[in-house]
C-alpha cells in the first residue's frame, strides 16, 4: 500500500485531534475530488515500517483522539488487506483511540469486510459535486453519511454519528 501523507494534529477529519493517513488508490474518481493526486495506487510513497512508526509516534500522544484513514480510498481493493491489518494493530495497541475511515463505497457494500469490526466511524459514499455542502460536519456532500459503526452493527440499520 502506498500513501501520500500523514497529517498530525488534524481537527477536520473526525472527532478531536487526530492523525490522518492519506492512502493512495481510488477507483471512484469523483468529479471535483479534493485529492485527485491520490487516485493512482502506485503514487506517493510505500507505507513501510518507518511510516508506520511515524503514525504510531503520533498516536502515542495522550492528546491525540485517534486516527483517520482517508485518501484516495482506504478500501480501494489493493489497500484492503494492509489497511485491515493496520486497523487491527491500532485497535489492539491503542484501545482508547478511535478509528475513522472515509470511503467512496456505501456501508451496505462493505459491511461484511473484516475491517469493519475495528472501526468506530465510517464516512461513506462518493463525493457528489451536485450535493456539495461546505457547512456539513465531517463530510463533503449531503449524500455521504457519518456512521457510528458500533451502534449500526449492534442495533441494525444505519446510525449516524453525532457529537
Amino acid at each position: 500500500m502506498n500513501y501520500h501523507n500523514i497529517t498530525k494534529d488534524d481537527m477536520l477529519n473526525g472527532d478531536g485531534l487526530r492523525a490522518v493517513l492519506w492512502v493512495a488508490g481510488c477507483n471512484h474518481k469523483c468529479k471535483e475530488c479534493q485529492n485527485p493526486i491520490t487516485w493512482d495506487p502506485s503514487g506517493g510513497l510505500l507505507f513501510d515500517d518507518k511510516a508506520k512508526e511515524e503514525l504510531f509516534s503520533i498516536l502515542d500522544k495522550d492528546y491525540i483522539s485517534g486516527v483517520t484513514f482517508s485518501g484516495g480510498d482506504p478500501l480501494f481493493p489493493g489497500n484492503r488487506d494492509e489497511i485491515t491489518s493496520l486497523a487491527k494493530e491500532i485497535k489492539e495497541k491503542y484501545s482508547n483511540k478511535t478509528i475513522w475511515l472515509y470511503t467512496g463505497y456505501l456501508f451496505e457494500e462493505i459491511k461484511d469486510l473484516e475491517i469493519i469490526k475495528y472501526l468506530d466511524v465510517i464516512v461513506d459514499g462518493p463525493f457528489l459535486i451536485d450535493e456539495k455542502n461546505t457547512q456539513a460536519k465531517w463530510k463533503g456532500s449531503n449524500n455521504q453519511r457519518v456512521i457510528d459503526v458500533k451502534k449500526t452493527l449492534e442495533e441494525g440499520g444505519i446510525h449516524e454519528h453525532t457529537n
